[in-house]
């Protein structure tokens, strides 16, 4: 497998789920229970996404203050802010996978 296969499935989920809005009852409803199981990973990936985001704020706060560069900060300081909506749709997506609700 490509490196930037291996990279995109390293901080991207989409590939372990499965459409459940298309096919058969028999087949939705398979890809329901599929994607309820598989829903255990999301954990793994808000902890990924959780210590990138930190780990970019930091370097960005060390350019901004020590070096001196806000400019250059910029370029850290966005994908930090990007990771918390990124956790947040993931803790949306994963609370509804793993508690059952009332229809």
């Amino acid at each position: 497998m490509p490196f930037s296969t291996l990279l995109y499935r390293y901080f991207f989920y989409g590939w372990l789920f499965r459409d459940a809005s298309r096919g058969s009852l028999w087949q939705r409803s398979a890809a329901w229970r599929h994607n309820r199981e598989q829903a255990r990973w999301l954990p793994t990936y808000m902890r990924r996404w959780l210590v990138l985001g930190a780990l970019l704020f930091v370097l960005a706060w060390f350019v901004e203050g020590i070096l001196r560069c806000p400019l250059l900060s910029a370029v850290f300081y966005v994908p930090s802010a990007l990771s918390v909506p990124f956790n947040a749709v993931t803790v949306l997506c994963w609370t509804f996978l793993t508690h059952d609700r009332p229809l």
